[in-house]
Formats: structure tokens, sequence, C-alpha cells
């Protein structure tokens, strides 16, 4: 009982130590922005991290704006990226999502938006002069390899969406083909058999009584 409760602790402890963020997954229009609006203080370092999950080249137009509306961050046709960015000013940051070059691809776009250094695991690790504990030191351990995990099931799953996206999208593409040639032997087959049948039909001529 002592030991599940000591899990539990432990689990509740490594949670509330991540830096606060968002993660979203939206769907970009052809011909269309989206953008997304975040109010920070001054000083905090974030870092935006998006990549294009499916649709078209896989790629998008990306910007952030300061509360000021200058452009602190541009990018054209990327397919991923990642922007770290300590702030300077204090209010609303808009980060923007376009698709607005494409006429006819419709984008699934994934990104995250880490706000804030995350805490240390323990209230005075940067602070005290004495070793940790075999506990402490296991807490470190687990939560280190904890946030690799996340990272690489996060990274994973991206990878496996976008795959997934592109096997549809060419699966869809060989069974258009497929219907295409299925629909071309059809026709040329009809009209190999008429052209033989016209070879052996016997023409007869015409003859035009004439009346007296």
């Amino acid at each position: 009982m002592r030991g599940r409760m000591r899990g539990w602790a432990l689990a509740l402890l490594l949670g509330a130590l991540r830096a606060s963020g968002t993660e979203l997954t939206f769907e970009l229009p052809d011909s269309d922005k989206q953008c997304f609006h975040q109010e920070l203080d001054r000083g905090l370092k974030f870092t935006l991290d998006y990549q294009v999950i499916s649709g078209g080249h896989y790629d998008v137009d990306c910007y952030i704006e300061d509360p000021n509306g200058r452009t602190i961050y541009r990018e054209t046709k990327k397919q991923y990226d990642s922007f770290p960015h300590h702030t300077e000013l204090t209010g609303i940051y808009t980060f923007c999502f376009s698709n607005e070059f494409s006429t006819f691809s419709h984008k699934t776009v994934y990104f995250n938006l880490q706000v804030g250094d995350e805490p240390p695991i323990l209230p005075d690790m940067g602070t005290r002069v004495t070793a940790l504990t075999q506990m402490e030191s296991a807490c470190v351990t687990i939560h280190e390899a904890l946030k690799a995990v996340i990272d690489s099931q996060t990274h994973y799953r991206l990878r496996e969406a976008q795959d997934r996206s592109r096997a549809e999208d060419l699966n869809g593409r060989v069974s258009y083909w497929s219907v295409g040639e299925t629909v071309i032997l059809f026709v040329v087959s009809v009209g190999q058999v008429m052209l033989l049948k016209s070879f052996f039909t016997e023409k007869r001529p015409v003859s035009s009584a004439a009346g007296t």
C-alpha cells in the first residue's frame, strides 16, 4: 500500500513539473489562414514547434507577431520548424499559419507551444550543497527518462500520421489509375470487336427497282 502511494505521488510530482504549454492539431483549408493568440509576460521563454501532417507538399507559411505588431519570426512553405524566443514585451503574441498560397490543397497542421522554463524537480535543487539521496536521484532519472519518452512518442506519432496520409493518398491515386485503365481496356476491347465484326459483315448492294 505504501509503495503504491509513493508511486502515485511520484507520478503527480512529475506531471506537475512540466512547463505550461499548448498542443493542438487543426485543419487549414486552402486559401485560408489561422491565427492563435497567447498573452505572455516580459522575459518569458517560449518555443514553437510545428509540422504539417497532411496535404499538398506538406508545407505552410508561419509568422509570429509581438504585441506591437512587429514580426519576430516568418518562414514560407516550411514542412516543420522550431523557434525559441525570449519575450521583450508584455502583451498578446500572435501565431499565424497561412495556406493562402495554395488554391486546392487542404492541410492538417500540428503545433506545440511551450511557455516558460521547466521548474526543478526539487524545490531547493539549485541552491542545495548536499548530495541527492538515492530516492531523489531516482526521481530525477525517472523524470528525465519520461521527458525523453514523451518527446519520442510525439515525434513518432507525427511521423506515423504523415506516413499514413501519404499512403492513403498514394492508394487513392493507384485506385483511380486502375479504374481508368479498366475503362480504357473496356473501350478498346469493344472497339476491336466492332472493327472485326465490320470486316466479316457482308455488304449487299442496294438495287433500286424502276417502275414502268
